[in-house]
């Protein structure tokens, strides 16, 4: 009666992925006509509630990026600029370790070309592109431009007239370029981030003694109370001009749509780890970075001349003098706001220098509160070493982020907590007193605050020991390597699964997720199930999926699971995003789908539609040696028990 029941309720909570084909991306092409010989195609994608579909630029090692294929174009059309997509969204995905950069709701890619062979009226285009919800499906679309009549259409595969498809250059793929706008959340998060960095540079040697020094001229020097309050906030709003200009500057020149390109480009990760590094070696007292003398003394004599420009003069001459505390605040925060693109430079100068302005125009209307502020000494230099550190960290950020684009496994996570476990170690023997740097002044015992501060960073530091081991460390995640790229997976010490690595491996099998043995292909997975006597759990997944990786991350990773799939089924894992081009003579046209069938994973995408007649990841099956299938399939399942439970129940019917 138990198992009746839970049949029962399986059946349920499993029905909603059973013998379905999600289609949740409805797609409207369309053509306009902009000169004699140039055309603008557009793609607009309705998107259902919940789902994303993934931009051209998602860093690789993520979700799959949307592909365009234009048929036949060497000779009859060329590309004009770059293509263009619309408002996308980023979110940091844990398990690849990259920004994923998606679309919700709506999509529009649009393409401006030109006409070369006048004689050529049709244009043929492939949009491939991977769509995620609780499961992730990867869809291929073909579409028709007639150039003529100026109409654009959904077509099937066996439509495309030309199959000679490049994709290897420009002339043959719409271009990569980043997404047009960043989300209004990671706008805030910048500016939040800016306006912290703003006061943190209030807290050094170049800028905090300026403060008293500043309002008290500025309250001595204007013949009313009113009319100082007035040039204070003439003085905080023209710093505010300043820097929000330098940020103008920077996106102008890199263009709003080209910055976040950077994020994922080798030499710009490379050498932003080398300019943090200078950075932090100059806030740490190695050298000084400072402006030309000659700037600051041509601008401290126009500031002379008094008025509104004097003024504007004035902290012109504070952003120049205290450009060796400030600058490699507003260097390290322009390269991250550079790596959101869009107009993130702007707004993070924005908060950096509303921070920086506020405390002068404050002051200046309450000047008694001077007397509230600390004395100058010997912290504001303890405060720049801090950063100095801070800077160092995030400087190896960016040379992992070097080495993933490259997956040259030089730096991988072990090395880079190494690293930071070294340079948070040495700031807390610091910030103890156990170590002194240049410009510190001698102190024969430490405050209650830097104690304070020191047992903090102490204990971060001893939090990130055991991320050596294989601790997953989710208070940094998004800063180290993902855990898959180590040089111990699994974590040092960790299990090594010894009791699937003594067996050889049978004809086709691998190592899978956890030393799991899996096959890749369905034929010599059924033959070894049919070998071994027991029953098939098929797993269509794909490289890309995220809830896939879930799924063997946090659930197959679970000691009932794992014993299960090492001891109690053949895993069969089939790749519906593998790229890998099948032989000439094993591609066709999908009696199915109409679908050229070209690749490995085009190849197990249609035997899931045209078999089971579905086409999400993840998707799963229990099947005897006869492939029949023994319970009903489940999808994305996160609930270890009731995927325990499923398992059980199909492995239970093949015994009967």
């Amino acid at each position: 009666m138990k198992k009746i029941f839970y049949l029962l309720l399986l059946g349920f909570v499993f029905v909603k992925v059973q013998a379905q084909i999600i289609n949740p991306v409805k797609w409207e092409p369309r053509i306009e006509k902009k000169s004699t010989s140039e055309y603008v195609l557009t793609f607009n994608g309705n998107i259902e509630a919940g789902w994303h579909v993934y931009s051209q630029f998602t860093p690789e090692d993520g979700p799959l990026p949307a592909e365009f294929i234009f048929h036949d174009n060497k000779s009859n059309y060329e590309f004009i600029g770059k293509a263009t997509e619309s408002e996308t969204k980023r979110e940091f995905n844990e398990i690849f370790g990259v920004d994923e950069i998606f679309f919700s709701d709506k999509v529009t890619f649009t393409q401006l070309i030109k006409q070369i062979n006048p004689e050529k009226e049709i244009i043929q285009v492939e949009l491939s592109y991977q769509v995620c919800k609780e499961n992730c499906i990867s869809e291929t679309k073909y579409f028709e431009f007639n150039l003529k009549t100026l109409e654009a259409k959904e077509i099937q595969a066996a439509d495309i007239v030309n199959e000679k498809t490049t994709k290897t250059d420009a002339n043959s793929t719409i271009e990569k370029q980043p997404e047009s706008k960043e989300s209004d959340s990671s706008l805030y998060m910048i500016f939040f981030i800016a306006f912290l960095s703003g006061f943190a540079a209030l807290l050094t040697p170049c800028v905090f003694p300026m403060i008293p020094m500043t309002v008290s001229f500025f309250t001595k020097q204007s013949k009313t109370k009113a009319k100082g309050i007035k040039n204070a906030i003439i003085y905080g709003i023209s710093i505010i001009l300043i820097y929000v200009f330098l940020g103008t500057v920077i996106t102008l020149i890199f263009g709003a749509d080209a910055l976040n390109a950077l994020s994922t480009n080798v030499w710009f990760n490379v050498i932003f780890f080398v300019l943090l590094v200078v950075f932090s070696l100059s806030f740490l007292g190695a050298f000084e970075i400072m402006l030309p003398n000659s700037w600051a003394n041509k601008v401290d004599r126009q500031a002379d001349k008094g008025g509104i420009l004097g003024i504007v003069f004035m902290a012109l001459a504070l952003a120049i003098v205290s450009f060796s505390c400030t600058g490699p605040i507003i260097g390290t925060l322009l390269v991250e706001a550079a790596s959101k693109g869009g107009i993130a430079p702007i707004v993070g100068m924005l908060g950096f220098s509303f921070a920086l302005a506020l405390p002068f125009m404050l002051f200046a209307m309450f000047p008694g509160w001077l007397n509230t502020l600390p004395k100058s000494g010997g912290w504001l230099n303890t405060v720049k070493v801090f950063l100095g550190f801070i800077e160092l960290a995030l400087a190896f950020k960016f040379l992992s982020n070097a080495d993933l684009v490259l997956q040259l496994h030089w730096f991988e996570r072990e090395i880079f907590l190494a690293i930071w476990i070294a340079i948070f170690g040495t700031l807390a023997f610091y910030l103890f007193g156990k170590i002194t740097l240049p410009h510190d002044s001698p102190s024969s015992s430490i405050s209650v605050g830097r104690l304070s501060i020191g047992l903090v960073v102490l204990v971060f530091t001893i939090y990130l020991i055991p991320g050596l081991w294989g601790a997953p460390l989710k208070l940094i995640s998004g800063f180290p390597p993902p855990m898959t790229y180590s040089e111990s997976p699994y974590g040092v010490g960790g299990s090594n699964r010894e009791s699937t690595s003594a067996i050889a491996l049978p004809d086709g099998a691998h190592k899978g997720p956890h030393d799991i043995v899996a096959f890749t292909d369905y034929e010599k997975g059924l033959a070894y199930a049919k070998t071994v006597n027991k029953p098939i759990l098929l797993d269509f997944t794909g490289f890309a999926c995220v809830n896939c990786r879930k799924m063997e991350d946090y659930v197959w990773s679970d000691p009932r699971i794992l014993q299960i799939l090492n001891n109690k089924v053949v895993l069969i894992s089939l790749y519906v995003d593998d790229k890998r081009e099948l032989p000439i003579n094993e591609q066709y046209i999908s009696k199915e789908t109409g679908k050229k069938i070209k690749s490995i994973g085009n190849k197990w995408s249609d035997f899931q539609i045209t078999r089971y007649k579905a086409n999400a990841q993840p998707y799963y099956i229990i099947l005897d040696t006869k492939e029949k299938s023994l319970n009903q399939p489940a999808g994305y399942l996160p609930d270890i028990a009731e995927y325990e439970q499923w398992l059980k129940l199909g492995i239970e019917q093949f015994k009967k």
